[in-house]
């Protein structure tokens, strides 16, 4: 569905993306993993004919996105990191807009409308304005207007930052529905609860380079699946085992406070990469 070959992006003389190559297949959520300013969202952006690649290409349902931007727009929602919502709109006229500028007849609109409200719980609100929603409404509501003309692909660009635990999971529900009703997403996150609950694949970005790819229990198991982690110099030191009986050998030789527990794709990040997924300027 999503096929992405040398792709790179240089701004002056930033080089945002560095050469990167992936698959993604029908029915798939994959996810790009990385800190804000790996160059998640660049390459999102050049995905959906917003930014040109400087070398390299994409295709999306085999359509080049270089070449075919026009198709390629026909094939994907796209769900911005902003909220950019029309606020002085209801939710209803937010969707009908939607649908008058993909050239939707009026009796199909309305009735996809309908259908889409229902399905990210907001019938209820459908003539109140946006700007009295919260946060979590409005990414349900731009996620309803993402999918308005039935897209194949639906791209989700740290689709639940700044929303609370709660709203948070009420997102991943939705996403997990839509992608059990047939719909392949690629989704972009720093948070890594959400990497693991959500994503058959995981590729870690950082730095505009890939630096592994893979499902979560894939890639815990090249780097180790047990981490055993003590504090030394007021820095945290992180060993990975292929099991819980060889973190508790290693213990054996050491004589500090130690803590044993599973790793997560956050340890297999700070492995790979040395690094820590924190905020940073955005790319």
């Amino acid at each position: 569905m999503i096929k992405v070959e040398n792709l790179v992006k240089v701004f002056g003389k930033v080089r945002a993306v560095g050469g990167i190559s992936f698959e993604i297949s029908s029915g798939e959520i994959f996810a790009l993993l990385g800190p804000n300013g790996a160059g998640k969202t660049t390459t999102i952006r050049m995905l959906i004919t917003l930014t040109r690649p400087t070398f390299g290409t994409a295709y999306i349902n085999d359509y080049d996105v270089r070449k075919n931007a026009l198709e390629v727009k026909k094939q994907i929602g796209v769900v911005p990191q902003q909220l950019n919502l029309e606020k002085e709109l209801t939710a209803w006229e937010n969707l009908e807009l939607n649908g008058m500028l993909y050239g939707m007849e009026k009796e199909e609109r309305r009735k996809r409308i309908q259908e889409l409200l229902e399905y990210v719980g907001l019938m209820d609100k459908a003539n109140i304005n946006v700007e009295k929603f919260s946060g979590g409404m409005m990414r349900r509501l731009m996620i309803a207007r993402a999918l308005m003309h039935k897209p194949r692909v639906l791209f989700l660009d740290e689709p639940t930052v700044g929303l609370d635990p709660q709203t948070r999971r009420k997102i991943w529900d939705l996403i997990k529905t839509m992608n059990q009703n047939g719909m392949t997403v690629l989704l972009t996150t720093h948070y890594i609860e959400e990497a693991e609950n959500l994503c058959n694949r995981v590729a870690i970005i950082d730095k505009g380079k890939l630096i592994a790819i893979g499902s979560p229990d894939e890639l815990k198991k090249e780097v180790g699946s047990v981490v055993l982690e003590y504090l030394e110099n007021d820095n945290t030191v992180r060993h990975f085992f292929s099991s819980r009986a060889d973190a508790l050998k290693y213990a054996e030789s050491l004589d500090k406070d130690i803590n044993i527990r599973e790793s997560n794709l956050e340890d297999i990040f700070v492995k790979l990469t040395g690094g820590e997924l924190i905020e940073s300027n955005k790319l």
